[in-house]
């Protein structure tokens, strides 16, 4: 039990960090593969976003994402349900405004199909 544990969090904390490197590839179509249908992201404003708006946002570079460095990641399994904070410095220029930001994302995921799902992911600032 406990390695299927093990191999779940690999999973999540692999899918977490493709969906950034997607981010910096501008590969929309690489994350449209590992998060969900109904996909929100809720920006440090508050903002929620949906996935076709995110998108169209980092196809046209009003949101460009340029390097990550982790800092800190902890991720939470209960069945087929995750939840995984994760802290990181991202280089990014995001309508118009570029800077270094500290930004923690908690994002939702779910097992489909045997793979994990990003259902939804809130960013505040640490």
């Amino acid at each position: 039990m406990e390695s299927a544990a093990t191999d779940n969090k690999t999973q999540i904390l692999d899918v977490t960090r493709q969906l950034t490197d997607f981010m910096i590839d501008q590969n929309t179509a690489g994350m449209n593969k590992i998060v969900d249908v109904n996909f929100t992201l809720t920006h440090i404003t508050g903002y929620v976003q949906s996935k076709e708006e995110w998108f169209a946002e980092i196809e046209s570079e009003r949101m460009k994402y340029y390097y990550y460095q982790e800092v800190k990641t902890s991720v939470t399994i209960e069945g087929d349900k995750a939840t995984f904070v994760g802290q990181n410095l991202l280089d990014a220029r995001i309508w118009g405004t570029r800077n270094t930001w500290r930004l923690q994302q908690t994002m939702l995921l779910e097992k489909q199909n045997k793979s994990w799902v990003i259902l939804k992911s809130t960013a505040v600032i640490f």
